[in-house]
């Protein structure tokens, strides 16, 4: 998090903000975190730091209450990261973020293309750490695996 704000001057400002917003979404306000996001991704969506992009439209998607909807979000999120460069390489988010667009896919019975978001999770995903994040975000790929592939045999 302290290279994503060397490479964000407005750093601070604006991750606070989303933060905000997020903890309104997890206390139970869906609308109000959804507009406070929406109207933070009305300010920077064209001269805002691509980090800023990324882990915005990542919250929006979770704020969302149509599946497109969320879709939509989700693969902004991912053009997000794929413009991060530097300090700040998107290795580690995009396991996750191909993850959340192929679970959307799947919302929207799109199962082949799914399938294709999750095989992307999956070959990103050495770039997790060994730590409670990599943890879930490994165990989420497993779980989304069986339910589109069945069990993995050995």
């Amino acid at each position: 998090m302290a290279e994503a704000r060397q490479q964000t001057p407005e750093g601070d400002a604006v991750l606070t903000r989303i933060g905000q917003a997020v903890m309104l979404h997890r206390g139970g306000d869906r609308e109000e975190a959804r507009n406070r996001l929406a109207a933070l991704w009305r300010e920077i969506e064209r001269d805002g730091a691509p980090f800023h992009r990324c882990a915005l439209a990542h919250y929006l998607a979770d704020t969302q209450d149509d599946p497109l909807d969320e879709l939509i979000w989700d693969l902004r999120a991912l053009a997000a990261a794929d413009a991060l460069t530097g300090a700040l390489a998107p290795r580690a988010f995009l396991p996750s973020l191909h993850l959340n667009v192929a679970a959307g896919h799947l919302k929207l019975g799109q199962e082949e293309a799914a399938r294709g978001q999750l095989a992307l999770a999956r070959e990103t995903a050495g770039a997790l750490g060994e730590d409670p994040y990599g943890d879930r975000v490994r165990a989420a790929i497993l779980r989304l695996t069986l339910v589109l592939e069945g069990p993995v045999e050995d």
